[in-house]
């Protein structure tokens, strides 16, 4: 099983910060986990039952 890594609360809050200001759509959840650098490694099984694309 990969072992997850979680963003710092500093990080978080800083992502919170530019969202708010952000005029945009928010990103997807698999962008975010990229900006945050919150990256799961899914075999195929894992992102079928997960709904990860």
């Amino acid at each position: 099983m990969a072992e997850t890594t979680h963003p710092s609360k500093e990080q978080v809050r800083l992502f919170m910060t530019r969202r708010s200001v952000a005029t945009t759509p928010p990103p997807s959840p698999e962008e975010i986990r990229r900006q945050l650098g919150w990256e799961m490694l899914y075999n195929n099984d894992q992102r079928a039952k997960c709904g990860v694309r």
